[in-house]
């Protein structure tokens, strides 16, 4: 599915850049502009990708967006402000540790089953 969609896009980015005469470094530009702007197959509606940062390797975690209403991930949020400010592309870095994420996450799904019943 996503390789017919590039494959879409790459055509009507070479027919364009052909009549349109545009030199080569136009095209790759618009061809990484339309990639970051692309969702994984693995985020689904509702939902959005972050990676923890911290520790010896950055783990990627797909996160609901009811958790953007969790005091705890909010202040990761925070931090992440002060560390990498609003220019970030892609995946949300969050500078913590996954296991903290993890801890974070599961904490807010036990709290929503617990209220469930």
């Amino acid at each position: 599915m996503m390789l017919k969609l590039f494959i879409r896009k790459l055509k009507r980015v070479l027919l364009l850049s052909a009549s349109r005469g545009a030199n080569m470094s136009e095209v790759r530009f618009d061809e990484e502009m339309e990639a970051t702007k692309m969702v994984p197959g693995d985020v689904k509606k509702g939902q959005f990708a972050v990676t923890a940062t911290k520790g010896e390797e950055p783990k990627r975690f797909i996160v609901e967006l009811n958790h953007l209403t969790n005091p705890d991930f909010l202040s990761l949020l925070e931090q992440a402000k002060e560390e990498y400010g609003f220019q970030q592309e892609g995946v949300l870095a969050v500078p913590c540790r996954p296991e903290e994420l993890q801890k974070i996450l599961e904490n807010r799904r036990k709290r929503r089953a617990s209220t469930e019943w």
